[in-house]
């Protein structure tokens, strides 16, 4: 059975966008990328909603000669595995591997972790709510960002209520701390 992970980038007051949906803050740097790179190369599935996939997509095209390694590197990870993308307006994926669902159905969530051998990522808080709240995230995995936004879209939804249990964490040189978390209910 596969973990569902939901991972992300936030600001120090749990923002992964800020109040005009700006998250150029969050851009890793050279240390923290190759750690990202580590932690995603066990991923099979990626699920994102519209907005999520139309800024990852943006890898297709990444990971030239003329990239660094460790972009070289994600790519290599992101273009290897499976993307679902939930989106009511997409008429169709842009990307190999690709496939376009048009509402998110918790119960085909659930079967897919049955059957996964690979570690399902979800990635965008839009798509992250309802799987959090389906009780569907076995784990989180937070960079938090040495800024403070002021408000903006929340890591975690309003109104949820859950308990974590820390399994994880790291400090790098630029000031971002990972903290992975364990969903206990």
């Amino acid at each position: 059975m596969a973990q569902l992970v939901y991972g992300g980038i936030a600001s120090l007051d749990g923002y992964v966008a800020d109040s005009n949906g700006n998250f150029d803050w969050s851009t890793p740097d050279e240390e923290v990328h190759a750690f990202v790179n580590d932690l995603e190369r066990d991923t099979g599935t990626y699920l994102y909603g519209r907005r999520m996939y139309g800024v990852m997509s943006a890898w297709e095209t990444l990971g030239t000669r003329e990239d660094p390694p460790v972009i070289r590197d994600y790519a290599r990870i992101w273009k290897a595995a499976d993307k679902i993308v939930y989106s009511a307006t997409l008429g169709q994926a842009a990307t190999p591997r690709t496939r376009v669902e048009r509402r998110f159905d918790p119960e085909a969530i659930r079967a897919l972790k049955a059957t996964a051998v690979r570690t399902i990522s979800i990635g965008g808080a839009t798509l992250a709510t309802q799987a959090l709240r389906a009780g569907l995230v076995d784990e989180c995995a937070l960079f938090l960002n040495p800024v403070a936004v002021g408000g903006g879209v929340p890591f975690f939804p309003q109104g949820l209520v859950t308990r974590l249990e820390l399994l994880d964490e790291r400090r790098f040189g630029n000031g971002v701390v990972y903290l992975r978390y364990r969903c206990l209910a």
